[in-house]
């Protein structure tokens, strides 16, 4: 039969046994697979301890498919030794309590009301109760979110990988707020313990039950899932790196402007802000208004129909539309790529302008803009703070839809 053993933590163990195993060879199987002593292990199912080493499992109630508690004791040495540091003073002991009558019971104790002397060299029974004490306070030093933020902090490789693996924990980390951290942290804690307990339930459950059978499928497709990241990482590291957008150096009106080369933007495009600082708002034609629809949608003040950029020593005309609402100043589009019949040499790294020969090389990380070196996988899945934003976009898309459909039936008319 097959039985699933859990720590009650994440380690879950599957293993093989026949009904009449005696309870200590199970326990001697455990050992193999879980690295927990044989003999300090106990072992719970439904609650109730299975007792017995020379009982076989089946006479011990153990059927195909329970799932067992393995719990971890103390050494048969430290068990010793608390017993007897335990053991009350034989001189309160009196000639009754250990005579053994068949109406004898063993007196209670009250050993919270005996007084422990301030002075001189403390009890031996002390001593344990101390160094517990110790243990329990590192238990709670290696949990505590400050002693884990100081952890990757002073570790740079391991910082690294939560930032790959987990870049909202690692976004929680690096914000410097120890109370984000912690909340992220204690979330992810309830998440993964909610996930071990439905792992539990399903595999205690009905293997025939429809929703037990939803969470297998599930887990099935995260392993695979799992697996495909896995074989990524190991054959195409590159793939998990963040790649930067291609930029230049340019000048409009003598003002140095970094653009943003796009081979899918169908128009070239300029910032409302970018045509202030470049002195070109007055040549705005505000009769070109209108919403620009891609991934996003935006407002559209006007266009410029004729300007010159300068793109190294080439003094190229060009026209803008000019946005409101752009956090990159100006944005080459296929409409002037076309034009001058640039070519991107990713090879070379460079933007080679086929109509003069110009090559102009493509900005370094360092030297992009603050908009272009914006990192968004931290924010957490399920935020609702784009949707108000995505409602506005929504609606624009919608009013350039009636009133390009009303243009339309206006020139038919």
């Amino acid at each position: 039969m097959q039985l699933t053993v859990t720590t009650g933590g994440e380690e879950i163990y599957t293993v093989d046994a026949s009904d009449d195993l005696e309870l200590e060879n199970f326990k001697a199987l455990l050992e193999f697979e879980s690295g927990v002593p044989a003999r300090e292990m106990t072992i719970y199912r439904d609650g109730k301890l299975l007792d017995g080493d020379k009982s076989s499992i089946g006479s011990l109630g153990i059927k195909d498919g329970d799932v067992l508690l393995l719990v971890r004791n103390a050494p048969p040495q430290v068990q010793q030794t608390r017993q007897q540091q335990q053991r009350p003073n034989s001189a309160s002991i009196t000639p009754n309590t250990i005579a053994g009558g068949g109406n004898t019971t063993v007196p209670t104790i009250d050993w919270g009301a005996i007084q422990v002397p301030q002075g001189g060299s403390r009890p031996s029974s002390a001593r344990p109760q101390s160094s517990r004490g110790n243990m329990r306070e590192n238990q709670r030093g290696s949990d505590d979110p400050a002693t884990i933020r100081d952890l990757f902090m002073s570790n740079p490789q391991q910082l690294s990988l939560l930032k790959e693996r987990n870049p909202r924990l690692a976004e929680a980390l690096l914000s410097g707020s120890l109370e984000q951290f912690a909340k992220v942290l204690e979330e992810q804690r309830r998440e993964n313990l909610e996930r071990v307990s439905g792992r539990l339930r399903m595999l205690s459950g009905d293997p025939f039950d429809p929703e037990i059978q939803r969470q297998i499928s599930e887990e099935i497709r995260m392993q695979n899932i799992n697996s495909n990241m896995e074989t990524a990482m190991e054959y195409q590291p590159e793939s998990f790196g963040q790649v930067f957008m291609l930029y230049i150096n340019c000048s409009v009106n003598g003002h140095p402007v970094k653009a943003f080369v796009d081979s899918g933007a169908q128009m070239t495009i300029m910032s409302a802000k970018c045509a202030e600082r470049c002195g070109v708002t007055r040549l705005i034609d505000q009769r070109w208004a209108g919403t620009a629809v891609g991934v996003g949608t935006q407002k559209i003040i006007g266009r410029v129909h004729l300007c010159q950029i300068q793109i190294g020593s080439d003094f190229l005309p060009t026209s803008f539309s000019v946005l409101e609402d752009q956090q990159m100043d100006i944005l080459v589009g296929l409409d002037m790529l076309k034009r001058h019949q640039c070519c991107i040499d990713l090879k070379r790294n460079l933007l080679l302008i086929g109509t003069t020969g110009t090559e102009t090389p493509f900005l370094a990380e360092a030297d992009l803009p603050a908009c272009a070196r914006l990192n968004h996988q931290g924010t957490p899945s399920g935020s609702t703070a784009q949707e108000p934003m995505q409602e506005e976009e929504d609606r624009m898309l919608a009013e350039a839809i009636a009133r390009s459909t009303d243009e339309g039936d206006t020139s038919k008319n």
